[in-house]
């Protein structure tokens, strides 16, 4: 199949699973275009069967914002006739279901039906979508899109709680490229982070308030007072700044790193022992699921469809939103105890096998050939 796949091309969530499964399908054969306005940062390997088209948006003193949906609508109209693409595969509603729906129906006068598969990631549900501002367009392009997918059952049900959804929503759960994650840990790289045999905590997002950071700081600075320990904070933005300040008055500064953004997260995540995402809302938690293939237990907030991925007791612990208590007691518990920490290790891999990209991408795939039969045939 010749597919185009159409996300953000950042660190965050919708981005990292597009680009995996990108490179997924291209490893299965499939010819993959990706286009956006810039290469994914996790397109980081050549492949023959992978495509970047970039997305570029003239500038014109007329517009105080640049159209970006008009450049994309018509960038997917050129990539799809040049490349005799089979399907559409739009990654986070906002603004890309829309864009498709516009290449659609550009491409429909042209006499080409062009499929559209829109997968449904969080916060363009949870947070922007709902803005009265973009509700009624993000309603429409679903709609209108051939099929939907939605990364979670929590997010399939947050999605027709909130907008009139007229067709089916089909949950693909996020997934994990295991083998990315099969590696011994560098000891030395360890040994710079906690040259005294502390325990390590980590936490990676995009510090945004939903991320509830300052939960993250709160929680280890009640670990740190019980047990020897470092905390490595993985990731940038909005929220960095006041979070640094509370590093500095809680007094725990020299045991906190902040790393920044990182591409290679996976060495990071193999010499940790303890995952944190207290967040305030997570569609599935993808960054739970990456730090459980590098066999690290997550404590995380019971929210959206985390419990779905971090099961309570098992591999890792569960605590309402904004309990920094019962979330800091449940870490001490699982650092203080070897073996407990060992089985909790154990068990989150295992967990996070049954969400390897061998066994959702054929899910996928599975979608595709529903829609392709008119296109892969022509």
């Amino acid at each position: 199949m010749r597919i185009g796949i159409v996300c953000y091309p950042t660190y965050g969530g919708s981005g990292v699973l597009a680009t995996e499964l990108g490179k997924a399908l291209a490893d299965k054969g499939h010819h993959v275009h990706f286009i956006t306005y810039q290469q994914p940062v996790r397109l980081d390997a050549f492949s023959a069967n992978i495509f970047y088209h970039e997305v570029s948006v003239p500038s014109y003193p007329l517009f105080d914002y640049p159209p970006y949906e008009l450049a994309l609508a018509s960038t997917m109209v050129d990539v799809i006739l040049k490349h005799d693409l089979h399907l559409l595969h739009v990654h986070y509603a906002i603004p890309h279901a829309s864009a498709a729906y516009m290449a659609k129906q550009i491409l429909l006068k042209r006499g080409r039906n062009i499929p559209v598969i829109t997968t449904l990631h969080g916060t363009d549900i949870t947070l922007v979508g709902r803005d009265k501002t973009y509700e009624p367009v993000v309603t429409f392009s679903i709609n209108e899109s051939d099929a939907i997918t939605a990364v979670s059952q929590n997010l399939r049900e947050e999605t027709y709680r909130s907008f009139a959804i007229e067709k089916d929503i089909q949950v693909i759960d996020n997934f994990v490229d295991n083998s990315r994650y099969n590696k011994k840990p560098i000891n030395a790289f360890r040994k710079v982070i906690a040259p005294h045999d502390e325990k390590i905590l980590i936490h990676a997002s995009n510090f945004r308030k939903v991320k509830r950071v300052k939960d993250v700081i709160n929680i280890f600075a009640n670990v740190h007072e019980k047990l020897p320990s470092k905390l490595l904070l993985v990731g940038d933005g909005p929220e960095r700044r006041s979070t640094e300040d509370l590093v500095r008055k809680l007094e725990v500064q020299d045991d906190v790193r902040f790393l920044g953004k990182q591409e290679q997260i996976e060495e990071i995540l193999l010499i940790s022992d303890l995952f944190l995402l207290p967040s305030e809302y997570e569609s599935f938690g993808l960054a739970a699921m990456e730090a459980m293939a590098a066999n690290v237990p997550v404590i995380s907030s019971n929210a959206g469809g985390l419990p779905e991925i971090n099961i309570n007791g098992e591999t890792g612990f569960l605590a309402d939103v904004g309990d920094v208590q019962t979330m800091s007691e449940d870490a001490i518990k699982l650092l203080s105890d070897e073996a407990l920490l060992q089985q909790f290790k154990i068990n989150a891999k295992e967990q996070a096998m049954k969400f390897d990209l061998h066994n959702i991408v054929p899910q996928y795939e599975k979608l595709y050939s529903r829609f392709c039969r008119m296109t892969c045939e022509a």
